[in-house]
């Protein structure tokens, strides 16, 4: 059995008739004849009443119709939505740091929607912490993320696409307050909300301490900066945090770290040696040309 019988089976049932359906199909009414006969003896049973070109399904035959059609119908949506996905259509399953969901993420994805690449392209839009992000990329869950470094996942490339400063959130009443900038040493005084073990900026906020060589109170570990920074606001310590335009809505002051200076840098982050969907691989080359990689 084949699917071309199969095609041909439910043409005859439309058409009742082997010349019409020969016709629609554009084959020999030899060739129909000979591939529902051989359709019919793998089954075990008649499908059709003959009567010279014409036929009619039996019981067996309107039965046997209504699981083709079913098949059928299935495989067809099946084979278009391949199709489609072959022309650089379908669905992003886009992974990215809450972070960048104000602003960044939001202004790629419509630039590139607007783009003669984006035609038909939808996005589905997950936020998260890097670690989670990037597990999520190696489980195929998502094509795509935007996130911190970990230099321990060998198997993944991150191109850098996009940075942010770190700076000082205090309080408005706090000592610090009155401040433009301030040496990481003249912190060490003041209780932090810092970012929990499994942060991925964890590392980065251990590593600026380092240079200095000591490390602060920690009152409070917190995975996610937006819940640091609104621990600040009210009071429950100071923090390192990125940038970000929150900030500017809460009662914190924002202050710069004169020494020791980082920056944060956000990578969009793919899977090496794994196939990339045509929809994926436009957005990748769009997100590179408009951050000239």
């Amino acid at each position: 059995m084949n699917l071309y019988q199969l095609r041909y089976f439910v043409t005859l049932a439309e058409t009742s008739h082997f010349g019409k359906a020969a016709e629609k199909l554009c084959i020999a009414q030899p060739s129909l004849s000979h591939a529902i006969a051989q359709l019919e003896a793998e089954l075990g049973v008649t499908l059709f009443e003959r009567k010279n070109r014409s036929s009619s399904l039996t019981k067996e035959g309107r039965q046997f119709l209504s699981y083709v059609e079913k098949s059928l119908e299935i495989l067809d949506s099946g084979i278009q939505t391949m199709e489609r996905i072959a022309r650089g259509e379908g669905v992003i399953e886009l992974g990215f740091l809450r972070t960048l969901g104000i602003s960044f993420i939001p202004e790629l994805a419509a630039d590139f929607l607007r783009d003669p690449r984006g035609k038909n392209v939808r996005f589905q839009f997950h936020s998260g912490v890097s670690q989670p992000l990037l597990q999520g990329l190696k489980d195929g869950k998502f094509d795509m993320v935007f996130c911190t470094k970990i230099d321990s996942e060998k198997s993944i490339e991150f191109i850098p696409v996009s940075k942010q400063d770190l700076v000082l959130i205090v309080p408005r009443a706090h000592p610090l307050a009155n401040r433009y900038t301030v040496d990481l040493t003249e912190t060490l005084p003041y209780p932090h909300v810092y970012f929990a073990e499994n942060s991925g900026l964890r590392v980065v906020i251990d590593q600026l301490f380092d240079k200095i060589g000591k490390r602060p109170q920690i009152a409070y570990e917190i995975q996610e900066d937006q819940v640091i920074a609104g621990l600040v606001a009210q009071g429950f310590g100071i923090a390192v945090v990125p940038y970000m335009e929150e900030l500017l809505r809460l009662n914190v002051k924002i202050i710069q770290i004169s020494y020791p200076y980082w920056e944060r840098n956000f990578y969009m982050a793919t899977l090496k040696d794994h196939y990339l969907p045509p929809a994926v691989q436009k957005f990748k080359q769009f997100v590179m040309e408009k951050h000239h990689l």
